[in-house]
């Protein structure tokens, strides 16, 4: 019986991620990967992981956002260069 309620709350984990946008999914995902480490960072040498996962999955989120506001800025930079490639223009940085 508890096998089943696992897979169906990973099943339903996972449809609920489909519709999500790039910038949700690395804050969700970092949020996830903080909170794994922080539990396991903590069992291992405190015995509470509870205050690990919430304050991993904290920094990971944070870290998730950051990331994606990296890449959308590393994907502009491509696009800027790009165009001015086909325009045969010097391409200006973005502000």
């Amino acid at each position: 019986m508890k096998k089943i309620i696992a897979i169906t709350a990973a099943t339903f984990a996972i449809a609920g991620c489909s519709n999500m946008s790039n910038t949700e999914q690395r804050t969700v995902s970092g949020a996830a990967i903080g909170a794994t480490a922080g539990a396991i960072g903590t069992a291992i040498f405190h015995g509470n992981p509870i205050w690990g996962a919430v304050g991993g999955a904290a920094v990971g989120a944070a870290s998730g956002y950051i990331y994606d506001a990296y890449k959308k800025e590393q994907g502009s930079e491509y696009n800027a260069g790009y165009n001015a490639g086909k325009t045969g223009k010097p391409a200006t940085a973005p502000n």
